[in-house]
């Protein structure tokens, strides 16, 4: 017997490049997951219309519409919960959750970030990269925990800065690559490759059993 597809919810606030980026794999047969739902904070905007043309059930939960971030991360667990799903994905979801709703996910929520944390937590990460100096700027997706962009790290891809990129250049070379690490990283995880585990006071990724350095998995730029 085949075992069920993992079932995933994707969170959203913009155009969904990384969303349309799972639903290409999806459609080649190449996830061993089934993008449930695509959920978005605001309104009208092109990854809904991804997700619709997919034949995924899209919707808008918007975030102004409530008094506060508890109400709203209240409201936003509810409406996830009815999907039952084995992973959320957060692709380009611009929103600081509440303790309580990363803590009712934990382990199964993973998000993309651009930068190579640790470096660059939070944002305009590209910017702030080539003030630095760094030579290299990059992505990674990781377990989501209370901490803003600080969860076990679980892949990571590099790219050189070049001494005539900008902040839009550097942008699209990272996007550019997130959209090739993002499907890799929930592949592991519907694969049962991947799991977060907590040792003593601290979680720590595992992938295929064992302890993941603390920038992830490293892997090769397409």
């Amino acid at each position: 017997m085949n075992k069920p597809k993992a079932r995933i919810v994707v969170l959203i606030s913009g155009s969904g490049s990384n969303l349309q980026a799972m639903i290409d794999c999806q459609q080649a047969n190449a996830l061993s997951g089934e993008i449930v739902a695509v959920i978005s904070n605001r309104p009208a905007v092109k990854g809904l219309e991804r997700a619709d043309a997919a034949g995924i059930e899209a919707l808008c939960l918007d975030h102004k519409g409530f008094a506060d971030r508890e109400a709203f991360d209240q409201a936003l667990q509810a409406k996830i919960d009815e999907y039952q799903p084995d992973l959320v994905v957060l692709a380009g979801f611009m929103r600081i959750l509440t303790p309580a709703f990363t803590e009712h996910y934990l382990g199964r929520m993973i998000n993309i970030h651009p930068s190579l944390l640790p470096k660059h937590q939070g944002l305009n990460t590209h910017q702030r990269a080539i003030d630095a100096g760094d030579a290299q700027h990059g992505a990674t997706v990781h377990f989501v925990t209370a901490e803003l962009d600080g969860g076990p790290a679980i892949v990571q891809v590099a790219v050189d800065i070049e001494a005539d990129d900008t902040p839009e250049s550097l942008a699209k070379k990272v996007q550019y690559q997130e959209h090739y690490m993002f499907p890799i990283a929930v592949q592991w995880f519907c694969e049962g490759r991947l799991r977060l585990h907590k040792e003593n006071k601290n979680h720590v990724s595992l992938f295929d059993g064992e302890p993941l350095p603390i920038s992830g998995r490293l892997i090769k730029a397409r």
